[in-house]
């Protein structure tokens, strides 16, 4: 059975089969199967209806073929997409719909790029991001400044800190040091004073001990005294009309001592003299103690250096000295040179 539908474009046709290239189906009462039940026998109504169904069904086979096989024979259509910085800037601007004016390019990105390039949506979008993106940038730039600055002022003062307490510290520890060697020195100062007037102590108690000891058998006749009159000296106030003795003026109470080993055979008040003590030694010569204040040995047998009196001022003086007298035979001679004689500096 032949169609009269048109054949699609570009699809090759053939001659229209026959029927009996189609076949017909024609079934009897033998091949259908009989229906149970309540149900009528169904009776054959010819076979136009049913090949014209087949016969439907043949043809939109043959068409879909027709348009497979079209489609392979065409040649293939290149695309080109614009790319994201043509996007953002509008370059693309009715690329799809002016280049081709079919299909889905014309009506959806040519117009969205033309809408693009006449409004410029899309570069005042891209150029609010690259400012926002600057801004934050700018933000993150300032807020890592501001930290790095913090951060710096911060060691600084420490290290401010630091410095001046190190040197707060120095200056404590150059203070104590200043003080203690300003404490040494003064109490060095002070050990060297003490020192001095302790030498000086000493040696002016040496002299003195110097001057008392007995220079072997012999000692001086007092201690701390100056020498005022020495002997021969002439004057109105002796009665020979000169001077007969060696005056050793000293305090009163100053010890009288002998000179040397002997003993005393006068002791007492004698005029002009005041008191006085005449010792006498192992070889006659005699010494007199006179203008004594008191009498501590007044007979007996004295060592040498013992003390026998005290300096005084009684009798015929001007002031408080012991007069000494050295006589030999019962005549008088220098003391002075007769003390040095025995050895003693007077």
């Amino acid at each position: 059975m032949a169609s009269n539908l048109p054949a699609p474009e570009g699809i090759e046709t053939e001659e229209p089969p026959t029927a009996g290239a189609w076949g017909e189906w024609n079934p009897t009462e033998d091949s259908v199967r009989p229906v149970r039940g309540k149900h009528r026998v169904a009776k054959q109504r010819g076979g136009l209806a049913r090949s014209s169904t087949v016969l439907g069904v043949g043809v939109i086979a043959a068409v879909g073929a027709g348009g497979i096989a079209s489609a392979q024979d065409r040649p293939q259509i290149a695309i080109s997409l614009p790319s994201l910085p043509d996007l953002m800037t509008g370059d693309a601007s009715g690329g799809g719909g002016a280049a081709d004016n079919g299909g889905y390019a014309e009506g959806g990105s040519g117009a969205a790029d033309g809408t693009a390039a006449r409004t410029g949506i899309i570069p005042r979008q891209s150029d609010r991001q690259a400012d926002a993106g600057e801004a934050l940038r700018n933000r993150i730039l300032q807020q890592a400044e501001s930290q790095q600055g913090a951060a710096e002022a911060q060691a600084q003062a420490e290290a401010e800190r630091v410095a001046r307490e190190a040197a707060a510290q120095e200056a404590k520890e150059k203070a104590e040091a200043a003080r203690e060697a300003a404490e040494a020195a003064a109490k060095a100062e002070q050990e060297a004073k003490e020192a001095a007037e302790a030498k000086e102590a000493a040696e002016a108690k040496a002299e003195q001990e110097r001057l008392a000891k007995p220079a072997g058998s012999y000692s001086l006749p007092t201690s701390a005294y100056t020498l005022t009159s020495h002997y021969g000296v002439s004057g109105s106030m002796w009665s020979s009309g000169y001077h007969t003795g060696l005056d050793f003026a000293a305090p009163t109470g100053t010890p009288a001592k002998a000179v040397a080993a002997g003993k005393i055979t006068s002791a007492g008040w004698s005029g002009a003299y005041g008191y006085r003590i005449v010792l006498e030694l192992e070889d006659g010569t005699e010494i007199w103690y006179c203008h004594l204040s008191s009498m501590s040995v007044t007979s007996g047998s004295v060592a040498p250096g013992e003390t026998i009196g005290r300096v005084g001022a009684t009798g015929n003086v001007t002031g408080p000295h012991l007069h000494l007298e050295v006589r030999k035979g019962g005549s008088t001679m220098d003391p002075l040179a007769w003390l040095e004689s025995k050895g003693l500096n007077v």
